[in-house]
């Protein structure tokens, strides 16, 4: 016998807890899919054991930096105590999620979801039939199309490590591969990157990934950019990495050989064409208010629709929207403005609002405020030579169109920025503001 539903949500990550929440709190009859421990990314597998790990990596470091400075004595990362702490925050949460869907009535189903018909869909022998359906089902790695691709771990692997490889490469250069680095550098791995691209992050301005490049080498991070891997393959020992760089050979061998080359929306095994879904290029083709142009009754939120920069919050903001949408109809839209992002490398990069090439492009009259300012105060005092920025105010209205830092207290300096972008402050108002000293936040007015 088939269950029926009001809405029934594909996922239990940070898009699909907030939206069912919200739903069910109207009156709602809501159930929850999810094949794997409920949580989702963010919580089990991606943001918040990654900072985890960031942490100890961050605080080794700075021991290591201030070594000639007052801090005396060698520190040294232990990675099965740290594993242990990381799983004290990830272990209580499927439990504490399944607590709060039982104390708000929301019916749970363990298994694989898999459309039958526009409104219906199987889950383990099990039919459910919903007036309305999420997806936010997350992402997951995109298939490289590599020989050997099979030996590659996840970065849900190398988070669980029950011990560190003494040598791991890393293949692919996006956020994954920066942070997952250093992380693996400080504990006392030899890395290395193999970038198919002309230089790593490619969403953050070039001239502050240049500065962070002296970082990498002095953590003795191997970072090879116009790398092609062509395949992998296992050995006695490990795993050998075949590559070119420039039309030059180069093998590798590795312990441990990583993904780090961009995900995908988690949409394959949904078989959406039962539900006459349309996809194009993997993703779902979405109207205005994330809702499938040709199934009105299902909608996609966070890294499921892509709509939008593959963030947490990004997520969080999706579900509200949509939660609106299926209570009281199509009233509202996504609003990606002045949306920060942050690589948790050391020290973090960020970014918010537009690049000085974007700028550019769409033809503004802007004056760049920027350099390398290694011997401001925020740099000196936490003897960390990498810190710089960049901001980008038009001419005329004095409007922060973009800002751009690397350094310490980067990925919270950032969000005062992106307060400007989105609510299209000018600089003044900024260069006005009386901070707290001496803070990260206190060099705002000399970066404007």
């Amino acid at each position: 016998m088939a269950s029926e539903c009001d809405l029934v949500v594909i996922g239990t990550g940070v898009a699909a807890m907030s939206a069912a929440l919200t739903v069910r709190a109207a009156g709602r009859q809501v159930a929850m899919i999810d094949h794997r421990p409920y949580g989702g990314t963010c919580a089990l597998r991606g943001c918040d054991p990654k900072k985890v790990l960031v942490g100890a990596a961050l605080a080794r470091d700075q021991a290591r930096r201030l070594r000639d400075d007052g801090i005396a004595g060698d520190s040294r990362i232990d990675w099965p105590r740290l594993m242990a702490f990381k799983r004290s925050f990830t272990d209580p949460v499927p439990e504490q999620r399944l607590q709060t869907c039982a104390e708000q009535g929301i019916a749970t189903y363990h298994g694989r979801a898999r459309f039958t018909g526009r409104n219906s869909l199987s889950v383990d022998g099990d039919t459910l039939r919903a007036r309305q359906i999420l997806i936010a089902a997350g992402a997951e790695p995109v298939n490289l199309g590599l020989p050997g691709e099979e030996h590659l771990i996840t970065s849900e692997q190398f988070l669980s490590l029950p011990e560190l490889p003494r040598r791991l490469v890393l293949v692919g250069g996006g956020y994954i591969a920066a942070e997952v680095s250093f992380i693996a550098a400080c504990a006392g791995a030899q890395v290395t990157v193999l970038q198919r691209g002309d230089r790593l992050l490619t969403p953050f301005d070039p001239d502050l990934v240049g500065y962070l490049m002296a970082s990498f080498r002095s953590h003795g991070i191997d970072v090879r950019t116009d790398t092609a891997v062509e395949r992998i393959e296992k050995t006695d020992h490990g795993f050998r990495v075949l590559a070119t760089t420039g039309g030059r050979r180069a093998d590798l061998e590795a312990d441990l050989v990583m993904h780090a080359a961009g995900r995908a929306p988690a949409l394959e095994p949904l078989d959406l064409a039962a539900a006459g879904v349309d996809t194009e290029r993997g993703r779902i083709k979405l109207n205005r208010h994330l809702q499938s142009i040709s199934n009105p009754a299902v909608f996609a939120a966070g890294d499921a629709a892509q709509a939008g920069p593959p963030l947490t919050p990004v997520a969080s903001h999706d579900a509200e929207v949509v939660a609106a949408n299926l209570l009281g109809g199509n009233q509202r839209e996504p609003d990606y403005s002045g949306v920060p992002s942050v690589a948790f490398t050391i020290p973090p990069i960020a970014t918010v609002g537009l690049t000085e090439a974007a700028a550019r492009a769409k033809g503004l009259r802007f004056r760049v405020r920027g350099q390398l300012a290694s011997d401001w105060y925020t740099a000196r005092q936490q003897a960390e030579p990498v810190y710089g920025f960049k901001v980008l105010i038009e001419e005329g209205s004095d409007q922060i169109l973009g800002a751009h830092l690397v350094g310490p207290h980067a990925d919270e300096v950032i969000n005062i920025f992106a307060l400007a972008v989105r609510h299209r402050l000018g600089a003044a108002a900024l260069r006005n503001m009386i901070f707290a000293y001496p803070t990260g936040a206190s060099d705002i007015g000399s970066m404007l």
